[in-house]
């Protein structure tokens, strides 16, 4: 295999709800369910069944034809979220990608003043919106882009939680702002509660697209069947992944009609934008299959509530810890941001190590942010054990 992961040397084996065991029959609590694809956790009964009876009836026909997994699942995006069409992909930055080709064909069709297309897109410091040509120019982080030059035209990046940072970067050549609810690879940054709904309120006025990146934090992972809804406002276009699949590779872009019709063939004048395998009979029965557990199983609500018992712990630990500066998130995508000054530790990758080493899988990013996503069935029980000993690694305790 090409190297392009720096891997622990572990090999996974099996896994079961919140559990993973390694080739040895060393067993973890999964934190971070697999960067959030997991998200009713391993081996669920339910995609298990889901999976099999799908494979036994059919698996890809393509595009040309409908299928009843599809129609369920996107029956279920409408129902949960705001009504809108899907187009289904592979991942997030497929998802990304698909929304960013639709803005500009909106501002093909939506010309500005002097009757030129518009195609600038907005975007967040410290955003992840995909490694593709087209959406690492609108990932706000320099790394992601390294190497890669000449680039297409970039984005503009303007800092996060700051309406006017966006007003000042509009231009007549702007069609969209694609931001984070949630900003996961920037450390799980919540913004102020009159952002979005400013941000949506600046679209309106300015006949921009708000594109919602819920790649992180859709599929009730924040505690709301989408983190937007938290805020109270809808998005004209939202992406979906890691979730989305359960731990297959799906992705999804949902647009409201006025926006999805400028993908339409009939409007168009032929097929604008397409994928082989996206939509594929086998992923769509386990997407949707996600869908109906998190309704039955009432696990949107409980990882509210969950969420909201692990920040507030996590507040009082550090209340007494001082390699803990603070606790933030929403449901079951928790940040723990670490001040290492004088701690037995420099990055949060070391803590990371440590708890490995003990058996609790965690994440860490922008150098010392600790992230929790754990499946969003986890028991309060695990969920304890895996806090307890990370309260332990942080305090130099194990």
């Amino acid at each position: 295999m090409s190297i392009n992961y720096p891997r622990y040397p572990i090999a996974m084996d099996r896994g079961e709800g919140c559990h993973v065991y390694d080739a040895e029959g060393k067993r973890y609590i999964d934190l971070f369910a697999g960067f959030g694809g997991p998200v009713l956790g391993h081996c669920h009964p339910d995609l298990v069944a889901a999976v099999t009876e799908q494979a036994n009836k059919l698996w890809h026909v393509g595009n040309l034809f409908h299928t009843e997994p599809q129609t369920l699942l996107a029956e279920a995006i409408a129902k949960h979220g705001f009504g809108g069409r899907s187009f289904f992909c592979h991942s997030g930055a497929d998802a990304n990608d698909s929304a960013i080709k639709l803005s500009r064909l909106y501002g093909l069709a939506n010309p500005a003043s002097d009757g030129k297309p518009r195609h600038g897109l907005i975007t967040a410091n410290n955003s992840f919106h995909g490694r593709s040509f087209g959406t690492m120019v609108a990932t706000a982080q320099p790394k992601v882009r390294q190497g890669f030059e000449p680039h297409i035209e970039p984005a503009k990046h303007v800092s996060f939680n700051d309406i006017e940072a966006v007003q000042a970067a509009i231009d007549e050549n702007t069609v969209a702002i694609m931001v984070e609810p949630i900003q996961g690879e920037g450390g799980v940054n919540v913004p102020d509660e009159d952002y979005l709904p400013q941000l949506r309120s600046l679209c309106d006025e300015r006949d921009l697209l708000l594109i919602m990146d819920e790649v992180w934090t859709g599929c009730g992972r924040t505690g709301r069947y989408f983190a937007h809804q938290h805020w109270g406002i809808q998005p004209d276009i939202m992406t979906l992944a890691k979730g989305v699949g359960g731990g297959l590779a799906v992705g999804v872009m949902c647009a409201l009609d006025r926006v999805a019709k400028y993908f339409d063939y009939r409007e168009h004048g032929g097929v604008a934008h397409a994928t082989t395998l996206g939509g594929n009979c086998l992923s769509m029965a386990v997407s949707a299959t996600i869908f109906h557990v998190l309704e039955r199983d009432g696990l949107v609500e409980r990882a509210a509530e969950l969420g909201k018992y692990a920040i507030e712990r996590m507040t009082k630990f550090a209340e007494t810890c001082n390699a803990v500066r603070e606790a933030r998130g929403r449901g079951l995508f928790i940040g723990v941001e670490l001040d290492p000054a004088d701690a037995w530790f420099d990055t949060g990758a070391d803590v990371v190590n440590k708890c490995m080493e003990h058996g609790v899988l965690i994440n860490a990013t922008q150098g010392t942010v600790l992230r929790f996503a754990p499946p969003l069935t986890i028991s309060r029980e695990d969920f304890d054990e895996g806090l307890d000993l990370i309260e332990r690694v942080i305090a130099g305790e194990e």
